[in-house]
This record gives structure tokens, sequence and C-alpha cells, in this order.
């Protein structure tokens, strides 16, 4: 959804008290300022769930290209004893269909926590936390290519025509704010690829849209566009928007229902509040010491350090995508060396551990799901010498805090890591257990549009209750 730039508003205010005496029988402005008090209530406004929640909010660390899974989280030793053989087991129709044989992980894995999980070497910070989080191995989605598989992440289809994970639950549960949107996509250099149908709501009303944050450059005033009014103080900025909303709502009346109008009248309300309750959340000057130190200074980390703000503020899901300088889907460099994931995890390491830790410490992680993954994985197999391509059929998510089991680990892939085996999970089987822990039941959270009922899901999805605490 576009938020209407507060430099340039939809109407002047000549124009709207043009219109307002031309189009509505000569109203006072009075009586029309009087009269937007009445105005509906925000569709943002908190709805009660289905059943008790687990969670309550949803930060996304989202990691589009594919990291390897075995090169990360899903230890397997085998690869090194069978290094450069082709198992039938792993002869798999890829997207570039490589031939070549296995490639060991260059990377060295540890065993951490209570738990004892192994974790690869480029992720030490994180493998603190594994006693905090619920691995699940057995992940698989409908094709492996990156535009279709990051649509499968998050709207449940391959095609951008469906609303997104986050904006369904703003429709299901409103915001706990209503001076910021619900749902908040940030990432701190290029803009993910599809933009805004990842976080968008395509047939949902237009207030469960979310909005975009660019925090390449940690200025308040720069993260959204025409934040600031330049000429109106806040009460006739206000008085302003109240008659624009019964201006627009009038033609409501006399049109019938009109999902664009809508939109806009609940666009310029958010407009109105963001232009406060941004520069505040944004901020991050308030933090102590300890606090910035413990998150650090790369942008993925400043990004992670907002989003607990952003949540702690009420917003319901905040969405991190995880990028580099002109590339939106950073993990894909793996294709042509796998040694590239060293860095990519150097750079999002101490704030994805660091985020776990300050939730958990604040007390906000038990009603927090963090959920980490891409849109799949890597094959086991090489693509030259040092590559890996894209692997569909089996890959890592993992999810923290929010109800799930803390240092478990669901499902397994082969021996070699390139197919789920065990107790396999589908996209839809993910969102329908994400839905659960936040109180929603995915069967019944739909929505008609075009004739029919839709859902988050589709007709699938089976909620994951072994990893449910």
């Amino acid at each position: 959804m576009h938020y209407p730039s507060l430099k340039d508003p939809l109407l002047s205010r000549r124009q709207a008290l043009s219109r307002m005496g031309a189009g509505f029988g000569g109203l006072g402005l009075a009586t029309l300022l009087a009269e937007s008090a009445q105005a509906e209530t925000s569709p943002l406004t908190v709805k009660a769930p289905h059943f008790a929640p687990k969670a309550k909010r949803i930060i996304q660390l989202f990691m589009p290209g594919g990291p390897s899974q075995v090169d990360t989280f899903d230890y397997k030793p085998l690869l090194a004893k069978h290094a450069g053989e082709r198992p039938e087991i792993v002869n798999r129709k890829t997207l570039r269909n490589t031939k070549n044989g296995l490639l060991p992980s260059p990377f060295g894995f540890k065993q951490y926590g209570r738990s004892g999980k192994w974790v690869s070497d480029i992720f030490p910070q994180t493998a603190q936390c594994v006693d905090d989080i619920c691995f699940i191995h057995s992940m698989h989605t409908d094709i492996p290519e990156h535009a279709g598989a990051m649509m499968m992440f998050n709207l449940g289809h391959l095609q951008p025509s469906r609303p997104s994970l986050g904006s369904w639950l703003c429709y299901g549960l409103g915001s706990e704010n209503q001076e910021l949107p619900g749902l908040v996509a940030m990432s701190p250099r290029a803009k993910p690829r599809g933009k805004s149908a990842h976080w968008g709501n395509a047939f949902l009303p237009g207030a469960y849209a979310g909005v975009y944050a660019n925090i390449a450059e940690m200025k308040p005033d720069a993260i959204l566009g025409h934040l600031k009014h330049p000429h109106l103080p806040k009460l006739d900025q206000r008085k302003q928007a109240d008659l624009l909303t019964r201006l627009n709502r009038q033609d409501l009346q006399r049109f019938g229902e009109d999902q664009k109008l809508e939109s806009t009248i609940q666009a310029m309300e958010m407009a109105f509040q963001m232009q406060f309750a941004v520069p505040e959340v944004f901020d991050t000057s308030s933090e102590s010491a300890a606090t910035r130190s413990l998150y650090g200074e790369s942008e993925f980390a400043k990004g992670c350090l907002i989003a607990r703000r952003l949540v702690e503020k009420g917003v319901r899901m905040v969405q991190l995508s995880h990028s580099i300088d002109g590339y939106d889907i950073a993990w894909d460099t793996g294709h042509g060396n796998i040694h590239h994931h060293q860095d990519l995890a150097a750079a999002c390491d101490q704030g994805i551990a660091a985020l776990i830790k300050d939730l958990k410490l604040r007390g906000l992680l038990d009603e927090t799901l963090v959920l980490w993954g891409g849109e799949f994985g890597r094959a086991p197999t090489s693509e030259g010498n040092k590559g890996r391509d894209h692997d569909h059929y089996g890959f890592t998510v993992w999810m923290a805090g929010g109800g799930v089991k803390p240092g478990f680990s669901y499902g397994a892939t082969d021996a070699f890591g390139c197919s789920a085996v065990q107790d396999r999970v589908h996209v839809h089987d993910l969102h329908a257990t994400i839905l659960h822990l936040m109180g929603l039941d995915h069967e019944k959270l739909t929505y008609r549009y075009s004739g029919r009922d839709y859902r988050l899901t589709d007709v699938h999805g089976r909620i994951l209750h072994d990893i449910i605490a």
C-alpha cells in the first residue's frame, strides 16, 4: 500500500473546501470536523484471537537467496567421507541440473548447549543460543527458483497475488499500536526482490499492508519519505486530515463500497500518526551503551535492534531481510563459492544472537516468535569447484520464543542433507503452525474475494504440534 506524502496530501486545503461547498450542500467546516470524530473504528484495532495464543508478535529474519543447510545448521559428516561421489539419494535435478559429486562443507562444526546441537563455525554467536531455538530440518517447497520460492515463503503462493503472512496477521489480530503500521519490512541494503509483494495486502483491505522502512541510513527522518509536513503544525494537520477523511467518507456514502478509497482514508490517518511515532521508535540513541554493544555496529544488527523496538511498541510483525550492496538475494552468492557464506554469516550472526538475548532479558521472548530462514536451501553436491546450486527438496529454518520448544530439533534430511525424509514440513505447514502459535486457526482465517474464501494456507497446511511447548 502506498502511504500518501504528508508534503503533498491527496487534496489541498483549498481543494477540500471547494469540494465541500460544491459537492456537499454547503456543509460548514465545523460540522464536518465534528462529524469526523464519529469516524469508524480503525481496521487495526486489536481483535480477539480464535483461542489463547502462545505468541503475540513475530520478527522474521529473512535470508533471501538460499542459505545452505549443510554449511549452517544441518551437520552431515558423511559429506567428507564420500566427497566427490554421487550416491543415488542425491541424484536429483536442481535448478541448473548439475551432475557433480558431493562437496564437503569447508566449515567446521561444534556441539553447543545442553542440547548438544551441532552448529557451523560461521555462526558462533547464534550457536550460543541453541537452547532457546527450535530447529526444523525437514522443510521443503515447490520450486527451486528465487522469485516463486520467496513468494511461497512469504505469501503461501507462487504468484504475487495473495496477501503476505504479516498482512493476514494484521487482518486477523489488528495491531497493539495505532500510531505505527501493523507490519513493517526492513532491509539494510537492497530492497528485497518482489518489492512490496512480500509485505503487501493484495486483496485484503489496504490497512493491512506493510510499510517498507529504509534503514541503510540510520536517520529517523530519512527512513520514510516526506515524514514531516513542511508547513502545518500538528493541530492544523489534525484538522486537515479529519476534514479529508470526512469528505472521502461522504463519497463512500454516495457511491458505495470502494476499497481504493477506503485504503486512502486509512493511509492518510496512518501517515498523520507515523510522522510523530516513527522518529522515536527508529532513534536508537536512547538505548544503553551495553545494549548497543550487545548488538554491534553492523547494519543488520541495527535492524535487529530496531525490530525489537518495534515489537516492543506493539507492531504485530517485523520482516528484516538480509541483503548486501546492490544485491537483494545475498545468500545466492553460494553458486560460485560457498565460502561467501562465511562473510554473510559474520554480517548477521551477532545481531541474531543479540536479538534473542535481548528479548529474553526483557521478558519479551516468550510472546515474540523469531523466525530465521530463506526460501530454500543448497544442494550437498558441487556446482563448479566450490559452489552449490539451489535445493528445494530439503532445508532448515528455525524459530525461537513464541511458544515453540527450546533446544529442540524436528525432522531430518537424508544422510547427505539433500532431501527431507523424516517428518517433512511444507511451507504451508509452517504457516499453519505460525498462525496457530498466534492464536489463529488457519482454516478459519479467511477472506471472501472474487466469489471464494481465501486463506494463507490455501487448501493445505497441518499444524506441527510436536514443536509447540
